[in-house]
């Protein structure tokens, strides 16, 4: 076994000593099991408790942190999210012969969940999986435009405003007007800001906390996506946010 491999070998034995052990577990007792050194096992928990997946009782014993069961909880509600927003995923491909996509937001990045294609397409920034760029995409404008306060502050920071094409914003004083007109007309448009001929129009989904956790979108080149197919697409796309929104316990203001 390699060095990088015995490592994450090691890191898991202790999560999962942690996950079944009914009391928190002191770095002697976790060695003993395990049959790791004392100062190996006592290292590695400092990784962990950094991290937030183990929290360091008062006696110095460690247990489960909660950044496992937060991993956990926002997979099972991406699950959730995925099979809730497929259907309308659907309509907006049929209806509109666009491309469909559902993103979350990570950090200043979005992650593409899902996505349906009206025809196949050869770009990569439409794979699930997928990461861009969150301030020069739709579904990003609409993620960032949920945030307020400090973690709207530390996202706008992140930003490195690279120019990927002549429309993309610039700077972080012109995203933060731009966000400002998002968050007033509830939708956003990335107008060949990422990729040269491709136009994207998001909408914002509410949970039932009333908090911003995805957005939807419709994308296609300049010849599929003109300005006079633009209204009728914020409208296909807004209705159908607002659909999924409801199916998941958010109605309104």
């Amino acid at each position: 076994m390699s060095e990088s491999m015995q490592l994450v070998d090691r890191v898991l034995s202790i999560l999962e000593e942690l996950c079944v052990s009914k009391d928190p577990l002191g770095p002697t007792r976790l060695s003993e099991k395990l049959g790791l050194s004392k100062s190996t096992v006592y290292r590695l928990l400092n990784a962990l408790t950094s991290r937030g997946y183990a929290e360091k009782t008062d006696d110095g014993t460690y247990r489960l942190g909660c950044r496992l069961l937060e991993l956990m909880g926002t997979h099972i509600n991406s699950l959730e999210l995925i099979a809730e927003a497929r259907p309308y995923l659907s309509s907006i491909t049929a209806d509109l012969n666009l491309t469909a996509h559902l993103g979350i937001l990570d950090r200043d990045e979005v992650i593409y969940i899902e996505k349906l294609d009206a025809v196949p397409t050869g770009y990569l920034s439409q794979q699930v999986g997928f990461r861009v760029p969150a301030f020069c995409s739709s579904l990003g404008k609409c993620l960032l435009a949920g945030l307020s306060g400090q973690e709207l502050t530390e996202a706008l920071e992140r930003c490195r405003f690279s120019a990927y094409t002549k429309n993309t914003i610039p700077n972080r004083q012109e995203l933060s007007r731009h966000l400002r007109q998002v968050r007033m007309q509830g939708w956003a448009m990335d107008n060949c800001e990422y990729a040269e001929d491709r136009r994207c129009v998001a909408a914002p989904i509410y949970d039932y906390r009333g908090d911003v956790i995805a957005a939807i979108s419709a994308s296609g080149t300049i010849v599929r996506l003109p300005d006079d197919r633009i209204p009728k697409v914020v409208i296909t796309v807004k209705q159908a946010a607002e659909c999924i929104s409801q199916r998941l316990g958010y109605f309104g203001q």
